[in-house]
């Protein structure tokens, strides 16, 4: 099979639409909507980011969706992004939905006063933020006007850049290995549209450029490419087939904090400014998810599968067998479901292998005699009659196995 046929097979709208995932209307374009199925894989990836940030010494913030324009004039998207903004008016003073979660992060860091001793603050925030992007060039999830930047911002010491970037640097390739990515690198420099010194983005690119070559990772240059606030690290994954999909970033900026009068007391006593570092790794959640769904062909790890098992009895009478089984497992986290229908077993199987549930428990008379169930995995076909208990010890120990995180 060609990749063109393969990919077309692995198009994630249209996975989207037959797992039922997610939903676009036209009451809302470039807005999805998450259903059930989809929200589960949702929560995964955010519960994932929660547990790694956590352990990493971030502390998660949220922020309004909407501030003032001044906040915007200040912070400088009003002057470089302001045409991609959506805007709003509350009593007669002028608002905008924010396209970037970064000046709340810093509100957040001048809430009160701070002490070297205290940085790097790590600021962790699963933002929803508003971008317009052309109607012709919206695109499932992989292009939309709404989503949630796995966005941080990092306080630092200027003597604390390199260390701190290194350490995010990890952070990036413990998630993408989670999901079997590899990844290539470039690093953004000065755009044409730029705020603050060269002398400043000079000592930035380098800051960014060192850590890479102490780390011996390989890296392009992508000329003027980087934000108008500095340069920055991108990355670009490689799916299943091969294909780029640029997600995570991390950029250098000594330009906001210095415009929102940043300050933090020195071991001097003085008062100084830091530096900030922004961050995201999946990029945008709805982005990565459509990333996922193409990568895995939505037949997803069990600890990201919406549904891990389902139940097939062969007639209604093996109903609360079956009703009984389905307790058993979701008491320790299984997600699991019982097809109820009417309909010959081959066909449930058949409908089961369609929805890409990892595992089937199929019941009958047979099965219930024995207190047992006969269990199929998905790609691996009929793996015997088996008792309840081995059936559920299979599922979580793979699940287990998968799950590195929890």
């Amino acid at each position: 099979m060609s990749i063109e046929m393969e990919a077309e097979k692995r198009n994630h709208r249209k996975l989207g639409q037959q797992l039922e995932l997610f939903m676009s209307s036209e009451e809302a374009p470039g807005m999805p909507f998450f259903l059930p199925k989809g929200m589960v894989i949702r929560n995964e990836l955010e519960y994932f980011w929660k547990q790694k940030h956590h352990l990493a010494g971030y502390q998660e913030i949220k922020t309004p969706i909407m501030m003032k324009q001044e906040l915007w004039e200040k912070s400088g998207h009003w002057d470089h992004y302001h045409e991609n903004m959506y805007f709003s008016k509350v009593d007669d003073q002028n608002y905008a939905i924010k396209p970037m979660n970064c000046p709340g992060a810093v509100l957040i860091f001048n809430n009160k006063r701070r002490s070297y001793r205290e940085l790097p603050i790590r600021y962790g925030e699963l933002g929803l933020v508003h971008r317009h992007e052309l109607s012709g060039s919206l695109n499932g999830l992989l292009r939309v006007r709404s989503f949630t930047q796995d966005d941080a911002h990092i306080f630092v010491r200027e003597d604390q850049i390199e260390s701190e970037i290194d350490k995010v640097l990890e952070l990036v390739d413990e998630f993408y290995s989670e999901f079997g990515f590899s990844y290539k690198i470039e690093l953004s420099t000065r755009p044409e549209k730029y705020m603050g010194s060269e002398e400043i983005w000079d000592k930035a690119e380098a800051a960014l450029e060192s850590v890479l070559q102490k780390k011996e990772l390989p890296y392009q240059i992508n000329h003027g490419d980087g934000a108008f606030y500095g340069p920055k690290i991108d990355y670009h994954i490689l799916d299943s087939l091969g294909r780029s999909w640029q997600c995570g970033t991390v950029q250098l900026d000594f330009q906001m904090p210095e415009k929102f009068n940043c300050q933090y007391i020195g071991e001097d006593n003085k008062y100084h400014i830091p530096i900030m570092i922004h961050r995201a790794i999946y990029g945008s959640l709805e982005r990565f998810m459509a990333i996922l769904i193409e990568h895995y062909a939505g037949d997803f790890p069990l600890w990201l599968a919406p549904i891990q098992a389902k139940i097939l009895p062969i007639s209604d009478k093996h109903l609360p067998y079956a009703e009984h089984i389905k307790q058993q497992f979701q008491q320790v986290g299984i997600r699991i479901e019982i097809d109820e229908r009417i309909e010959k077993i081959g066909l449930k199987i058949r409908d089961a292998e369609t929805e890409k549930i990892p595992f089937m428990l199929i019941i009958g008379d047979q099965e219930i005699e024995n207190g047992a169930v006969s269990l199929r995995r998905r790609g691996e076909g009929n793996l015997g009659q088996m008792s309840v208990m081995d059936a559920l010890d299979k599922i979580i120990k793979e699940k287990n196995t998968l799950e590195n995180h929890s």
